[in-house]
């Protein structure tokens, strides 16, 4: 068997349509400015608040390529740089999606990055600093970022423990946009386009969502997010009763604590009485 050269697999494609995304501040503007600047992004906020689709935004309007990895415990160096690999009798050096977005100049985006073992984000430093290379140590080489590499990070700080949180040598690399929930105005115009449906329903389901993130109570794992605000649109739009939908996309993801399901069944049928599809 023989070593052959890196295989970096066929180039990222560049998405040809624009994501929906309305903006809620500024955050369009610092991303790309820091963008320009070759400075690395940490985003934090709220699972199902928008951060996905932000970036898959701005990478459209800056015209790059983007790598998304979604972060968990078992996430090791190799997945993110790459690996040798036995193909048709030969090792075969394989790139991770990291890699290859330093190659291409993509976009790479770490979705919850502080999942990932804090020995795997260590490999990030030198791409988040001025130096903006990767080491590979089983190759022996370091790669310096072709032009347009962007790195960016996604959190929630509200969510991981304090176990789990970035380095501090990490986050004085990294430039913060922060981000909650959008103005219900906003949110409404999201939740109608994403899931298909009638301006007034989703008003409807963002003032249930809102009432939601106001409750003080332990047995929410998270607060009724814009994602879950969409997908109760989305079975609305298949022609499922609205309370119906609610309780399958809102309060049926939200807890498995029956006291708190029950007063958000109580909530729906406030919120949302009398809404049936179809009217």
């Amino acid at each position: 068997m023989h070593e052959s050269v890196p295989h970096r697999g066929e180039p990222i494609p560049v998405t040809t349509t624009r994501p929906y995304y309305v903006p809620v501040g500024n955050e369009e503007q610092v991303f790309t400015a820091a963008y320009r600047q070759g400075l690395s992004i940490v985003l934090k906020g709220p699972t199902g608040c928008g951060k996905t689709r932000f970036v898959e935004a701005m990478a459209h309007d800056l015209g790059r390529p983007l790598v998304t990895v979604s972060c968990h415990d078992d996430l090791t160096t190799a997945d993110l740089v790459g690996r040798f690999l036995l193909r048709g009798g030969e090792t075969e050096w394989v790139d991770g999606p990291l890699t290859r977005a330093v190659r291409e100049g993509a976009i790479c985006y770490l979705d919850e990055v502080v999942e990932a073992r804090q020995d795997t984000t260590v490999v990030l430093h030198p791409l988040a600093d001025h130096r903006r290379q990767l080491p590979i140590e089983r190759l022996g080489v370091t790669l310096d970022a072709a032009p347009g590499f962007g790195l960016v990070m996604s959190y929630n700080p509200g969510y991981q423990s304090v176990l789990k949180d970035l380095k501090d040598s990490t986050r004085q690399r990294m430039i913060a946009i922060e981000f909650g929930f959008p103005t219900p105005d906003i949110e409404e115009k999201i939740v109608a386009n994403e899931a298909g449906i009638a301006p007034d329903r989703a008003a409807e389901l963002v003032r249930l969502g809102q009432a939601i993130r106001r409750l003080e109570t332990g047995g929410l794992r998270e607060v009724a997010s814009t994602r879950v605000l969409i997908a109760a649109g989305r079975l609305i739009a298949e022609g499922l009763d609205t309370r119906d939908a609610a309780r399958a996309a809102i309060a049926g993801p939200l807890t498995d604590d029956s006291t708190v399901t029950r007063g958000l069944m109580e909530m729906i049928e406030v919120y949302l009485a009398d809404q049936q599809a179809g009217e």
